[in-house]
């Protein structure tokens, strides 16, 4: 049996490891390639509960953009632009320095900081970024995300946050979580939780809102929650399968995997009305929808061609098209929100990785080793993915770069995390 009558049975028979959860994310830098840009954060002035100059490398890091350089091998530590020795930073084969200091304003702190150019010695920008004590590590992140655009023209997705599911306990105690975190795992909240498995978590455009699956009922359903007034409804309750929920960029629809008509198929749900639109007929099963940037139609997965690959049809339905070709399985499939790549968890090894498939030029490459990769996720840039992993035994989220040139684990000390999505760019 594959994995997609596995996944899609599951919606109806979740039968889930029993696993501790809530744990705190660390971050660990476990790949990384030539090509990135040199830079360095030195660590900023004027003391702050949080280190600024950490949180930023590690940010920029993490994009699989730049490598950073260490505190210790530093040959100055300024904190103003006209205290640097860009000669010095050229021996240290930096092209880029940042320096800045924190100091106190009526948010709470101002983070200011220089973007120097260290190879031509000019000054490329500088600002300040206010925030209030309890903001000070999204502040920390809003800098990363001005530096990473002012150096690559590309909005950066550091000031952005992810959602994902945990397990915990021991059958019949166990207990399912919906969290949500910083892009980078910190500070993680916990939105709901219950005695009955959740999935599929699934961020609103305006990123407000989740869709999720929840059994809480004993039978699968569709929720809509809003993150800031906690308010809930159920918005799908058909008989059978209800899953695998994907908000429309206009944010009035889900496209969802319902089998109210027998065997599981992607509909169009209106929020407003509660009106379902079927968009796929077949024998086979079609599941795990997602929209494509302009709202024209969904990439989903299908076995109708025999065994799970990925297809794309119209918002009025039609005969869909094949999209992915290499390797005898792909699935959960992914769109970057420029609808240039598709990330897909693809056969490869002997297990499971994520391939990305450029769909301009129509080359494939795997930003993942495996060997049990699941659920990938555009950041809003399209620049990284996150996805689930199990590696040497334990539960992860890992940060790939769409180049395949960093992968960052953001890991758990103990425990299974799964389902990650990755929320848009803050309003």
């Amino acid at each position: 049996m594959n994995r997609l009558f596995i996944q899609a049975i599951a919606l109806l028979a979740l039968a889930l490891a029993a696993l501790p959860a809530r744990a705190v994310l660390q971050i660990d830098i476990t790949q990384g390639s030539d090509g990135t840009l040199p830079i360095a954060v030195v660590p900023f002035g004027g003391g702050a509960p949080e280190d600024i100059a950490q949180i930023i490398g590690a940010d920029l890091a993490r994009s699989g953009q730049f490598n950073t350089l260490a505190p210790t091998a530093m040959p100055e530590q300024p904190v103003d632009p006209q205290q640097v020795n860009f000669g010095a930073w050229r021996a240290a084969k930096r092209d880029y320095v940042v320096v800045g200091r924190v100091r106190p304003d009526a948010a709470g702190f101002a983070l200011e900081f220089y973007l120097l150019d260290a190879v031509k010695g000019t000054q490329v920008t500088a600002m300040s970024v206010s925030a209030s004590r309890a903001e000070l590590r999204m502040g920390a992140h809003r800098v990363a995300d001005i530096i990473y655009e002012a150096i690559l023209g590309v909005k950066g997705a550091f000031a952005t946050r992810i959602a994902y599911i945990t397990e915990s306990g021991v059958a019949p105690y166990r207990t399912y979580s919906l969290e949500v975190a910083d892009s980078d795992g910190f500070n993680p909240q916990s939105i709901l939780e219950s005695r009955e498995p959740i999935m599929s978590p699934s961020w609103s455009p305006d990123g407000r809102k989740l869709a999720y699956v929840s059994f809480e009922t004993r039978r699968s359903a569709i929720y809509v929650q809003d993150l800031f007034t906690g308010r809930r409804e159920r918005v799908s309750s058909f008989p059978s399968i209800n899953g695998s929920p994907s908000w429309a960029p206009t944010g009035d629809r889900l496209a969802v995997t319902l089998s109210k008509d027998g065997n599981p198929e992607i509909y169009v749900l209106n929020l407003a009305t509660r009106q379902v639109n079927r968009l796929t007929v077949s024998s086979a099963i079609d599941t795990e929808a997602t929209w494509l940037p302009d709202g024209s139609g969904v990439v989903f997965t299908s076995d109708r061609g025999g065994r799970p690959q990925t297809y794309q049809v119209g918002i009025d339905g039609g005969t869909p098209r094949r999209l992915t070709f290499d390797g005898g399985y792909n699935a959960r499939p992914s769109v970057s929100a420029d609808g240039r790549y598709l990330a897909t968890i693809q056969s490869c090894g002997g297990g499971f990785c994520v391939s990305v498939l450029d769909m301009k030029t129509g080359a494939s490459q795997a930003v993942s080793k495996g060997p049990q990769d699941e659920a990938p996720s555009f950041a809003p840039n399209g620049a990284m993915l996150l996805y689930a992993a199990s590696e040497g035994g334990r539960s992860v989220l890992k940060v790939a770069s769409v180049q395949g040139r960093a992968n960052t684990r953001l890991s758990f000390g103990q425990g299974k995390v799964r389902d990650p999505a990755w929320g848009p760019s803050r309003q």
